[in-house]
């Protein structure tokens, strides 16, 4: 299991920014039946735990003071997009004797005489498959051979996946993983979603001023005679 230290945190939430100054990520810890930890995290020791464990892989938590390690998922990460760096992590703590649902990368391998010889493209309807299993039996990625497609026609199902031992698929056994199509079938697919979404602005864009022309065309209140 990959390690990761932490501190308990007790500044305020004004003074997290001063914790970022100083290399550190404010996060926080919590689970089921377990009460929520303030912490911080080496911000360069986390980011290389996050390459190798990704959000799918289990992660040893060593808090300071604590004599108990804590397994943990990464649960959620907010990010700087403007400094692209990240600015606090959900650590979830898990039950070792409980199975957990996550998505987990899919990494696509091998050669496709589709791609290859007949000029097609890999069509990748999803990058994430969701599965179940217990938090240490969690792998990092799950790898997809792309060697069966070999026409047009041939397709990566989600049951053709070969899933670690322990690891169960939780969408249904017959939906697409991957396929591959013709340039000119996708440049096609490209250019009528890119005009459809030209034409939900447009029809906004023309609702909009019809509720505009209507409002100003309504004729102004009669005021009616005050009582003497």
């Amino acid at each position: 299991m990959i390690k990761l230290n932490a501190k308990i945190r007790t500044e305020a939430r004004k003074k997290v920014n001063k914790l970022r100054e100083l290399g550190k990520i404010p996060a926080v810890v919590y689970g089921h039946k377990v009460k929520n930890v303030l912490l911080n995290v080496d911000y360069k020791e986390f980011k290389k735990v996050l390459e190798q464990a990704g959000e799918s892989s289990l992660i040893e938590l060593n808090v300071e003071g604590e004599k108990e390690k804590r397994p943990v998922l990464v649960h959620e990460l907010q990010k700087d997009y403007v400094s692209n760096k990240f600015t606090h992590v959900d650590f979830f703590q898990a039950s070792l004797k409980e199975e957990v649902e996550v998505k987990v990368p899919l990494v696509f391998e091998g050669v496709s005489l589709a791609v290859k010889d007949l000029g097609g493209t890999l069509v990748k309807n999803i990058d994430e498959l969701e599965v179940k299993a217990l938090p240490q039996n969690l792998p990092h990625e799950i790898k997809v051979a792309i060697d069966g497609l070999n026409t047009f026609e041939d397709r990566i199902l989600a049951k053709d996946i070969k899933l670690p031992e322990g690891v169960k698929l939780k969408i249904k056994p017959d939906e697409i993983i991957a396929s591959v199509a013709h340039v000119e079938n996708v440049e096609a697919e490209l250019a009528e979603e890119i005009k459809e979404e030209v034409e939900n602005v447009e029809k906004v864009e023309k609702e909009k001023k019809e509720i505009d022309v209507v409002e100003d065309e309504k004729p102004a209140e009669e005021k009616k005679p005050e009582k003497k």
